[in-house]
């Protein structure tokens, strides 16, 4: 094979792939009606097969794969985790349908998320650890050691902040970070609260 057809072959095989989307931080958040990270940049494409959690911005529980229908129709014959769990309950799936239309139409969830996002980049005093670029409710402030980061998620715990240490093999060794999360359930003196233990204990 000579070097051009080969790069053509490439070209060729580059075209037939499809990239997974596991949008589970963006969905409900990003984009026009919080469609997600795809409509937020205005992607859309047939090689794309896009999947996200029900659990965080929709309120209740399960997840979801979109695709072309030979791809929906593959996974729903040949997925195993699938084939073998039980349906939706109806009264699960008619919450979603509500959740839904609330993400849809209340922007004032995320108008109120972004605030928050804003306010705890701007007032987090990162000297030690860094924080992770990201627009979306889960903020990670990275800490590397594992035994920091539990150590300073035990002193949050002590004072009434829940946020949880993740550490190597959920995130790369070296990388053990705090899970903060916010909602537009939270209000600013929350993250006024969260900022001052945090930087008091950096």
């Amino acid at each position: 094979m000579t070097g051009r057809s080969l790069e053509r072959a490439e070209a060729e095989l580059r075209e037939q792939c499809a990239i997974l989307l596991d949008d589970a931080h963006g969905f409900g958040v990003l984009g026009p009606g919080g469609r997600g990270t795809l409509a937020r940049f205005e992607v859309s494409s047939p090689r794309v097969i896009y999947m996200a959690t029900l659990g965080k911005a929709a309120g209740v529980s399960g997840a979801f794969i979109a695709g072309e229908a030979d791809i929906v129709e593959t996974l729903v014959q040949r997925a195993r985790a699938y084939v073998y769990t039980t349906a939706t309950p109806p009264l699960l799936a008619h919450a979603l349908l509500e959740s839904l239309e609330l993400v849809r139409r209340e922007e004032w969830r995320r108008d109120r998320l972004r605030e928050l996002v804003r306010q705890l980049k701007a007032r987090l005093q990162v000297r030690r650890w860094r924080l992770e670029p990201a627009d979306t409710a889960i903020q990670p402030p990275i800490i590397g050691a594992n035994a920091e980061a539990v150590a300073v998620a035990e002193a949050l715990a002590r004072g009434g902040l829940l946020v949880p240490a993740i550490r190597p093999p959920t995130v790369p060794a070296g990388t053990a970070r705090l899970r903060i999360s916010l909602s537009a359930a939270h209000v600013p003196d929350d993250v006024e609260r969260l900022v001052a233990a945090l930087n008091a204990l950096q």
